[in-house]
């Protein structure tokens, strides 16, 4: 089973960057509308995720509320995905719902704790002042700067929370999904700084480089643990289960 896992695992991944380079090529320097290349790359890492969640299942490792909902902020990064090209702010909020599932699925590996908002404050402070007084930025209206500021607070607290339970755990799933988050902000930096500051077409690629990676990585944190135990650790914890 364990080959199975790594070899879906492999295909789904390969699959996701083929996709993601693509979508970079024709999405940035032609003018062919790529969005269903960006579309099947996203549905893609839902898929990545859902067979984790299975192969979780199979190796009774899985942290089912964990592994749920992370599935759903997957899916909604989906959503906010393909309809962030079509009406960009229906896409935020759907990305930002997809962040919220994302801090909820973490609270159920550590229980919630002021720490974890004490770091998400942190990372949002800097991020706040960049989004108010960087002279870069055209909004455009104040409403849309709004949205942007609570967006930031929104994954900031995501990533915060992630920072906390890797400083908690010191395990493998909480350095996958803090990777995750990470690669996930900062692809949202580089997208703020793409629409909002109109800067080269560097800013897009970084923006796509990091974002499918970190899709990828938080697919994978769901069954992440699999390749780290032992037979004698498996056979322990279906012993356990059976009890």
């Amino acid at each position: 089973m364990k080959k199975i896992a790594f070899f879906t695992n492999l295909a789904l991944i390969l699959l996701i960057l083929v996709g993601d380079a693509l979508y970079i090529y024709y999405g940035i320097y032609t003018p062919v509308n790529a969005l269903w290349i960006k579309s099947v790359t996203s549905a893609l890492f839902v898929i990545l995720g859902a067979a984790n969640l299975f192969f979780a299942f199979k190796f009774h490792i899985l942290n089912l509320k964990f592994g749920i909902l992370l599935l759903c902020g997957l899916t909604f990064a989906m959503l906010g995905d393909i309809v962030l090209n079509i009406h960009f702010i229906g896409g935020a909020i759907l990305f930002a719902i997809g962040h919220i599932f994302f801090f909820t699925s973490y609270c159920f590996l550590s229980k919630i704790n002021w720490k974890d908002f004490c770091y998400g404050l942190a990372i949002f402070v800097p991020s706040l002042l960049l989004i108010t007084l960087a002279p870069i930025f055209d909004f455009g209206s104040i409403l849309m700067e709004i949205i942007c500021i609570v967006y930031a607070l929104i994954i900031s607290l995501m990533v915060g929370k992630a920072l906390s339970n890797l400083i908690t755990l010191k395990n493998i799933v909480a350095w996958f999904i803090l990777i995750g988050s990470v690669l996930f902000f900062i692809s949202d930096l580089m997208l703020l700084l793409n629409v909002f500051a109109h800067l080269p077409p560097i800013v897009d690629i970084l923006c796509l480089v990091t974002y499918y990676p970190a899709e990828i990585i938080l697919a994978l944190s769901v069954s992440a643990s699999i390749f780290k135990s032992n037979p004698i650790e498996t056979q322990q914890n279906n012993a356990n289960i059976n009890q």
